[in-house]
């Protein structure tokens, strides 16, 4: 009996500090920090609470992002959530196929079917560099712009809301740190910190 009422005791009192996996030192426990919830201009946000918060959002975000996925023009090609990256990634400007699976991190064969499924739905076009003809790239056609545009925002509605509630330096800040997250878990030339 003396075992469990001193294990509880035990349990209670333990601070819980943990080794840093990024070799600070201990990371403390939650009283050390600022929490996140509702945090408004000016207020502070811990790095340990952020990231709590931010690992309790992220499913929760992601599955969103899925369902909001708007039906293509074309009724015989679904689209999805990596249509969409590589659509935003050729909407402003035209790029190479190989350039394109290493932005969105596949390799050349999946890239090339998501092109297909693009092209199939009018979104996009490809072409043989002409000052190198084993170079294909890739593009909106300049028919389409308008069309390719609207299931673009017509995808994008949701963020675009979340987005319209932060002011340009957050809007900022955030596609900074989503950068850098990249960065960090993808080994993204140029994003990572150190």
């Amino acid at each position: 009996m003396a075992g469990k009422g001193s294990r509880k005791s035990d349990m209670r009192s333990d601070s819980c500090d943990v080794a840093d996996p990024l070799g600070g030192g201990a990371v403390p426990g939650s009283g050390a920090h600022e929490a996140c919830d509702g945090a408004g201009p000016g207020q502070v946000c811990g790095v340990h609470e952020g990231v709590r918060k931010l690992i309790e959002l992220f499913p929760r975000v992601a599955r969103g992002l899925r369902r909001t996925v708007p039906s293509s023009a074309s009724p015989d090609t679904a689209l999805g959530n990596r249509h969409r990256s590589l659509l935003s990634a050729i909407y402003d400007g035209e790029a190479t196929v190989g350039a394109l699976a290493a932005t969105l991190g596949l390799n050349l064969a999946t890239t090339s079917g998501l092109i297909a499924d693009l092209e199939r739905a009018g979104f996009a076009e490809r072409y043989s560099d002409p000052a190198d003809r084993r170079r294909t790239i890739v593009r909106v056609p300049v028919t389409r712009r308008g069309c390719a545009g609207r299931w673009l925002d017509g995808s994008n509605v949701a963020l675009v809301r979340a987005m319209e509630h932060l002011s340009p330096q957050e809007r900022a800040a955030l596609v900074k740190a989503m950068t850098y997250l990249d960065g960090e878990l993808n080994g993204t030339p140029g994003t990572t910190l150190g």
